[in-house]
Parts: C-alpha cells; structure tokens; sequence
C-alpha cells in the first residue's frame, strides 16, 4: 500500500480478535515506545497477549497465517494516544480492521497511515468472526466506496465516516506526503508569517 495511492478496496483473509476495548497498550506494550522508527514493530504487535496464552492467541494461530484483515469488536484501540499501535499492525501485514467501533485517536492514527478502519453492527462483526473461524481461509472484500465488507456468503452493510472515505478515495490520507509534495508552497507561506520572521 503505497503512501498517497487510492484506497478503495482491500482484499484478503481475515483474522478474528475478540473482545471489547483492547487498548494500544495490548496492541503494541509501552516499552516498544522507546524505538526510534515503526519499522520493527510488526513482530511484537499483541506480544504480551501472545505470550499469556502461549500460542493460542488469533495471531499465532497458523490458520490465520498471512491475514491481512482484523476483525475486532467494541471501541478497539482504546487507551493511550501512541501512533505506534497502528504502525505495528500495518507493519504485521494488517491492510484493513473491521470492527464495532474505534476509539476517535486511533482511528485518526489509522486514517494517517492508510489503515483503514470500518465499523459494522455487533451482530454482523460477530457473524463474520464465527465465519473465518469456520472457514479461515475466506476471503474478505472490503470495499470503501460502496461501504460493505463481501464474502462468498454475501455482503455485510459497513461504515466509513465521510471524511476519511473521501481521504482514501482520492489518495488524500497521507498529510505528511502532501506537506513535503508542496515543500515550496510550505515555504513560502512560512515566510508570510510574522511570527516566524527572523527564525
């Protein structure tokens, strides 16, 4: 997923992860804050739930293997505001997270990187967690423009908020890239500013 590019449909298989506000601090534990890039996060993303239950958790389980969807339940990255969370899921090979809701900070966080988040009603979060646990190798089908999540047993309503659809819609999600695209329109409008005459 390349930064700036159109994001309208996500395809993969999915993995269930269930339970109701798992924070960033289980998604990726607070000593992991400490590295200087996001780019070894992917193998320690749920580490300390991982070890807890010594290779039974959804993300060591080899049927799952190679997922590149999360299905998660009620306002899922709760907790501390630590970019690092979704870093290390999209760093683990996450492309897209279906849930019930999103704490609003890492949901942003999300929207930042291209990671994007949709929300379904609990009944059909937990009817597709019950499908891949039966078939682990169903593909899921996001797609953003018509808002719905389609399998091979048909398609699930889902919901993106206006904004971030139309960010992943016309590539304008990644702020930072736009910033240094227009580095000389920054610039100069820098230079306009009296408060930063001078600096």
């Amino acid at each position: 997923m390349s930064d700036g590019a159109v994001i309208d449909r996500i395809v993969g298989r999915g993995v269930p992860v269930r339970g109701n506000d798992i924070d960033t601090d289980r998604i990726i534990p607070a000593r992991y804050l400490r590295e200087i890039t996001f780019e070894g996060l992917g193998p320690h993303a749920f580490e300390d739930d991982r070890r807890a239950l010594n290779g039974a958790h959804p993300l060591d389980d080899p049927r799952f293997a190679g997922a590149g969807v999360l299905v998660v339940n009620e306002n899922f990255g709760c907790g501390s505001s630590r970019e690092h969370a979704p870093q290390a899921l999209l760093r683990r090979g996450i492309q897209a997270i279906v849930g019930e809701s999103f704490a609003e900070i890492f949901f942003g966080n999300c929207v930042t990187i291209g990671l994007p988040c949709v929300t379904m009603d609990p009944q059909h979060v937990e009817s597709l967690q019950a499908l891949l646990d039966e078939a682990p190798d169903a593909e899921l089908a996001i797609d953003i423009d018509a808002q719905q999540v389609v399998t091979d047993q048909g398609a699930y309503p889902a919901a993106v908020p206006a904004s971030a659809r139309a960010s992943f819609l016309t590539g304008r999600w990644d702020a930072l890239g736009q910033l240094l695209e227009n580095a000389d329109e920054v610039q100069a409008t820098s230079a306009r500013l009296p408060y930063l005459t001078g600096w």
